[in-house]
């Protein structure tokens, strides 16, 4: 991630101490949103952050992954390169 990562960017991931390393780490901005409370979301300045999403896309990854029955880790990149147009709906079709 991090050649890509704009130093700028903010991590936002829930209270788990190894997204606080990484960040502290690699000096990049890291908030937390505490979900064990039951805080979805909290506001940050003029915005809401929450994990929602990415929460959201595991789940949706995790089911359609279940219909192969079992994959390679190391293709995993594979397989979200596949998944990646199909979630976007910028595939249609077979």
């Amino acid at each position: 991630m991090l050649p890509r990562l704009n130093r700028q960017a903010l991590l936002v991931s829930d209270s788990h101490a190894a997204y606080r390393a990484f960040a502290r780490k690699h000096r990049i901005a890291h908030e937390t949103v505490n979900l064990r409370s039951g805080v979805r979301a909290r506001q940050l300045g003029d915005f809401a952050i929450h994990v929602q999403n990415v929460n959201a896309y595991h789940q949706r990854f995790k089911t359609w992954l279940q219909g192969f029955r079992g994959v390679a880790s190391r293709y995993l990149p594979n397989y979200l390169g596949w998944r990646w147009p199909l979630d976007g709906e910028r595939v249609t079709s077979p």
